[in-house]
């Protein structure tokens, strides 16, 4: 019999045995992203994210699992409910803590529902959800939602009680085969072309070097670098930096290769970075930050030195973060996210469904407008002008 139980803390779960479930190298699923979060002070009850991972078991054996959270508030979660919680609050409701299904602080677009890929996985899927709704009316809580949702979790969701929600973001893909990055260029309107050659000119007329590297390439200078440039883009947007450098050195340790660092230097001296992570498919934009100005340096360190990197390692995807239209006139196309809600109190829920639908249809109509500015060249082999596939607060890095 298949037994629901939750966790405090993911090292309660074995490494392994939590790995196993997930359906793909999607490197923020991984345990050791989890429990870097939790073991160098990013994620605790103080910061608005109790753990409360849900595993599903056949006896001792973990047949299925969920990253799930206790939130007490909405920070770091990049899909807004904000006016949600504000609606509740004018009603003299409690809206937190809710319950959450999702990887802190990542926009990332990915598996929730952990099942493998076996002939069981669409059941699991199934009782995965159906433990998180009864988590929440155990607790009485008002509310359950799932961000970032992957195609099966799509799939698990899409006939139930959870109200769907979507948005936009701006990804680069490689679906006509470039070798290069000129190649890449050669795909673009002579517009957008120009203004890319342009940019990279500025930066190397200013003196500045880019280099990528690896977390196993990275010495302690560079790691305290990086976190820096974080801190120092969080300070400068008024928001709190919640990554620890121990965070950081972590993923140096625990997942090297899945590490892809862009320093940026002047001089020899490190003037800006960005940090990004990758799987097999994709490479991840995360957090980016500088010392000092310099013009068209956030693009280049942020956007081309990543597609150049994607080009190089046969990568299919880049994902530079949430948000920022700046983005399409330098390749990035709009691409669907997925995300679902739970709301106990029926009356909340038709409320919200209706804002959501009215949402909707002015999403689209802003899918529209952006078609009318591809950065594409209509010929054969050019991308679509969106992308519909199933992979909030401002991004750091975008």
């Amino acid at each position: 019999m298949i037994e629901a139980r939750f966790h405090r803390r993911i090292d309660e779960i074995p490494e392994a045995a939590w790995d196993a479930l997930r359906p793909d190298d999607n490197p923020f699923l991984a345990h050791a992203f989890l429990a870097g979060l939790e073991r160098h002070g990013c994620v605790d009850p103080g910061t608005g994210w109790q753990p409360h991972h849900l595993g599903l078991y056949d006896g001792e054996c973990l047949v299925a699992a969920a990253p799930l959270y206790l939130k007490g508030n909405s920070f770091g979660e990049f899909v807004f409910d904000w006016s949600w919680a504000h609606a509740y609050e004018q009603h003299g409701y409690d809206y937190y803590p809710k319950l959450l299904c999702a990887v802190p602080y990542s926009p990332v677009g990915g598996p929730r529902l952990l099942a493998g890929t076996g002939t069981q996985a669409k059941a699991l899927h199934a009782m995965l959800v159906a433990a998180i709704h009864a988590e929440a009316g155990r607790l009485r809580l008002s509310s359950a939602h799932l961000n970032f949702a992957a195609a099966g979790d799509v799939a698990a969701l899409a006939d139930s009680d959870w109200l769907p929600r979507f948005d936009w973001q701006f990804h680069w893909r490689n679906t006509a085969g470039w070798r290069d990055f000129d190649d890449f260029l050669a795909a673009l309107n002579h517009k957008k072309r120009k203004n890319i050659r342009h940019e990279r000119a500025r930066v190397a007329r200013a003196g500045v070097t880019c280099e990528i590297r690896h977390g196993d390439e990275l010495a302690e200078a560079d790691w305290q670098s990086l976190h820096d440039f974080y801190l120092a883009t969080f300070e400068d947007k008024g928001n709190y930096a919640a990554l620890t450098l121990d965070f950081f050195r972590h993923l140096g340790r625990a997942m090297p290769r899945n590490v892809v660092a862009v320093l940026c230097r002047r001089d020899g001296h490190a003037v800006a970075g960005a940090l990004m992570l990758r799987s097999s498919t994709t490479l991840y934009g995360r957090y980016w930050g500088a010392r000092e100005h310099v013009e068209a340096l956030h693009f280049e360190a942020c956007y081309y030195q990543g597609i150049d990197y994607c080009l190089r390692e046969g990568l299919a995807v880049f994902e530079p973060g949430a948000q920022g239209e700046h983005k399409l006139a330098r390749g990035f196309l709009p691409t669907r996210t997925h995300s679902f809600h739970w709301i106990a109190d029926p009356r909340f829920r038709a409320a919200i469904a209706e804002a959501l639908r009215r949402e909707a249809q002015a999403l689209e109509a802003y899918r529209e407008d952006l078609l009318e500015h591809s950065p594409y060249a209509i010929h054969v082999g050019s991308p679509p002008p969106v992308s519909d596939t199933l992979s909030g607060e401002p991004s750091p890095f975008g």
